[in-house]
């Protein structure tokens, strides 16, 4: 049993469950997960974040000065208490349910898929540093970690292994340095490269391309080279 304010879940665990394996496409893809867009494919499909906590962060910072106000201990303040919990469990589900929603149309559509291995908790960690060694650009990172953790990349990876080993598709995991940097047709990598957010130009070969969507292509190749080195050990 488990409680999220004053509702409660019944969880059930099973084992031995056989797994459902989908009929093979013989597609393969890259995938770049990011702010934007929680997801781009190599194919170029883009899949919408749709921001779930930006959406209620008016709602949500009303109904924590609400409780702020309240005197600790009354009931006003444990309706306060549970009127928060219930704004941050509504969207804690709305993002489950958007995980599910993309991860179910990937493991659909291809049969292996390569993503980033993502250390979010580190790329998370707080923006603000130590006494010792101070933050920069606090402000802008601390934003870039809101968005980051809006878009639940952690939670979409998660469900994207559980759904990717029942329908017997491979995942695979790559490194993702220089993913974003790197041009997609011939391999030069500069910072320079990056142009904007969303823009991408080689400063080599002058490639141009949607940059969510160059990164991908490059993770897409980074695994199938992991895969054929795994092959031929």
């Amino acid at each position: 049993m488990k409680r999220e304010g004053s509702r409660w879940y019944v969880i059930l665990s099973c084992d031995d469950v056989p797994a459902g394996p989908l009929p093979a496409t013989g597609a393969v893809a890259g995938v770049d997960t990011g702010v934007a867009s929680l997801v781009t494919t190599s194919d170029g499909v883009h899949v919408a974040n749709p921001r779930h906590l930006a959406v209620t962060a008016d709602r949500l910072a009303g109904a924590q000065r609400e409780l702020a106000r309240k005197k600790r201990g009354s009931r006003r303040r444990r309706k306060a208490v549970a009127r928060v919990a219930a704004l941050h469990g509504k969207v804690r589900r709305q993002r489950l349910d958007g995980a599910h929603k993309a991860a179910l149309a990937l493991v659909g559509c291809y049969d292996v898929i390569v993503h980033e291995d993502l250390r979010i908790a580190n790329m998370t960690r707080s923006a603000s540093g130590t006494i010792a060694q101070p933050g920069r650009n606090v402000a802008q990172k601390s934003g870039l970690n809101r968005s980051i953790l809006d878009a639940g990349w952690g939670v979409f990876l998660t469900v994207l292994a559980h759904k990717a080993e029942s329908a017997g598709r491979e995942l695979i995991a790559v490194n993702p340095a220089g993913t974003s940097r790197t041009c997609s047709r011939c391999g030069h990598c500069a910072r320079a490269n990056r142009v904007t957010h969303a823009e991408f130009a080689c400063t080599a070969c002058g490639h141009a391309a949607h940059a969510d969507v160059n990164a991908a292509v490059n993770i897409l190749r980074a695994g199938l080279a992991l895969r054929r080195a795994a092959e031929a050990a």
